[in-house]
């Protein structure tokens, strides 16, 4: 449409060519009002915070011993080329990993908010709804990149090797390097969203084993749009190497936070050219993003149930899934049975609806999975049922897991629940039905360890048993959404099984057959801070929402 000008003599068509600056205002008005909603939760400030953690983790101490850039045990003097290239591509690596978490949800809170019956009655055409919330994505991504640029250089400041800043060396590896990456990530979140199988936890988990896929084979070089970046900025770190007489070889560039056994060398290094076919390789990449943004108005039906493809229902974000409600009703006896017995059975009822809550999800052949990851744990090794089975038991329920704590607040049953008597009690159900699905499926591999006579293990075993429905619950209950336990657990669970120590809470990363992870006590120690704070919590919002 080109729309009509009224003029005294009547209208006059209105020119073709201002339609166009009025179609990106309203646009851009829809993009920026997303972004203004999500901006004012708590959990933005948390991204913003965890941005400026990563700038830290990207320019390290000069004697510290890891590393997110490293060219064998070499790197650049943290100059304003360097700083600005190291925080751009670790923002490449894990903005794209982590962003994705951040933006997801926003189709399903139009739906949620009754803000897409809205927009279904609404003139706006399907692709130009997309569009803008990929912006809206975008826009997000964009600011948590801002906050890791401008981390950039004060870190360079603070380090002190070069203090003279030069912003164009600074700022275009972010231009350059990482906006287009995050503009993918964007148009991805949007995608999924409309694809039903991948609109709930399924697509969070199969983005977190895509993505490092994608990732990796964007390293290779001559990777389509440019990869990850690492072309130019490889080739001018081995030139600068040559210029010294050094030469490592071609498996020498690495990229991701890496332990090394002693501080790396700075060398200098100008930063590197990206000539004009790198840059419109971006360039191409930003509008591969675009065009997957739109790509799902050929079937999504924008929240009206009658647009759906081939005449039936459109496919709804928000999945209906009924929730049972676990009540402990009082029986009628003719006997009143002592206090003591009745509470015990009382909470007996209760836990068991909270496990029905729990599993209500899991179909038929997850539970055929299941029963094979018990069997293995059984049948293998006490060494390779730790290293191997547990891992993969441990990861399963992680879509049900995720639900714990916040539940309530996502199928709207927080008033309903918050009249029931005993609180604590129904959080303790809900946490025990936790510790029962966990201990369930690792429970081949508990057996092989008590029958091996692995104290050590068992006890790594019950610790981890107890931790992990004791975060999911602690972060449902903080974030009131399953996304933020999906997205911290998972990376956790892949740092453990890639045998970091440090963060092992399962007992899977072992030294002489013993367990190297935390002791068992620090990990119960930390269980019992998390549930702490979800009592606390819990019991804080209940004395806000009950006041008058």
């Amino acid at each position: 449409m080109t729309g009509r000008l009224a003029t005294g003599a009547g209208t006059l068509p209105r020119p073709p060519h201002a339609a166009l600056p009025n179609h990106l205002a309203r646009l851009g008005r829809l993009a920026v009002g997303d972004f203004r909603d999500r901006v004012r939760r708590p959990a933005y400030a948390v991204t913003l915070l965890a941005a400026v953690g990563l700038g830290l983790l990207a320019v390290p101490p000069a004697d510290g011993h890891w590393a997110i850039l490293a060219l064998g045990p070499y790197r650049g003097t943290y100059n304003s080329a360097y700083v600005g290239t190291a925080t751009a591509l670790a923002g490449a690596l894990w903005l794209t990993l982590g962003g994705f978490y951040v933006v997801r949800k926003g189709l399903g809170r139009d739906e949620e908010t009754r803000v897409g019956q809205i927009l279904a009655a609404s003139p706006l055409r399907t692709a130009d709804l997309l569009l803008a919330k990929f912006l809206g994505n975008l826009l997000v991504l964009g600011s948590m990149l801002g906050v890791l640029a401008l981390t950039a250089p004060a870190l360079q400041l603070v380090r002190g090797e070069d203090r003279a800043l030069d912003p164009v060396a600074l700022l275009t590896p972010f231009l350059v390097l990482t906006l287009p990456l995050l503009a993918v990530t964007a148009a991805v979140a949007v995608l999924f969203e409309t694809v039903p199988l991948l609109r709930g936890g399924l697509g969070n988990v199969a983005w977190f084993a895509f993505a490092p896929t994608l990732m990796i084979a964007g390293e290779a070089p001559g990777a389509p749009f440019g990869g990850l970046g690492l072309g130019p900025a490889a080739a001018s770190l081995r030139e600068g190497l040559a210029a010294r007489g050094v030469d490592l070889g071609g498996d020498d560039f690495s990229l991701g936070l890496t332990r090394v056994d002693a501080p790396l060398e700075p060398f200098p290094w100008d930063g590197a050219g990206f000539d004009g076919g790198f840059l419109a390789q971006r360039l191409l990449l930003v509008l591969f993003a675009v065009a997957l943004a739109a790509l799902p108005a050929l079937w999504f039906g924008r929240f009206d149930p009658a647009r759906g493809r081939g005449g039936r229902p459109g496919p709804r974000l928000a999945p209906e899934t009924p929730v049972v409600v676990p009540v402990s009703a009082p029986l009628a006896l003719p006997h009143t049975p002592p206090a003591r017995a009745s509470a015990v059975r009382g909470f007996g009822r209760l836990l068991a609806g909270e496990v029905r809550i729990l599993c209500g999800d899991a179909s038929r052949w997850w539970w055929s999975a299941a029963a094979g990851l018990v069997v293995a744990g059984l049948a293998v090794p006490s060494d390779t049922g730790v290293g191997a089975v547990l891992p993969a038991a441990w990861v399963w329920p992680v879509l049900l897991w995720s639900r714990l704590g916040s539940r309530s607040a996502e199928y709207g049953l927080e008033s309903l629940l918050g009249a029931y008597p005993a609180a604590r009690a129904r959080l303790l159900a809900e946490w025990t039905a936790g510790v029962v699905l966990t201990a369930l499926l690792g429970s081949g591999v508990l057996v092989r360890l008590v029958t091996a006579g692995d104290t050590a293990g068992v006890a790594a075993w019950s610790a981890g048993a107890l931790f992990i429905p004791s975060l999911a619950l602690a972060l449902g209950t903080l974030s009131r959404t399953h996304r933020l336990f999906q997205a911290l657990y998972l990376p956790l669970w892949y740092l453990a099984v890639n045998q970091v120590a440090t963060l092992d809470f399962m007992g899977t990363v072992r030294r002489a057959g013993h367990p190297a992870g935390p002791s068992p006590v620090l990990v119960t120690a930390v269980t019992l801070a998390l549930l702490t704070l979800t009592l606390l919590t819990t019991s804080t919002r209940r004395t806000f929402r009950d006041r008058p």
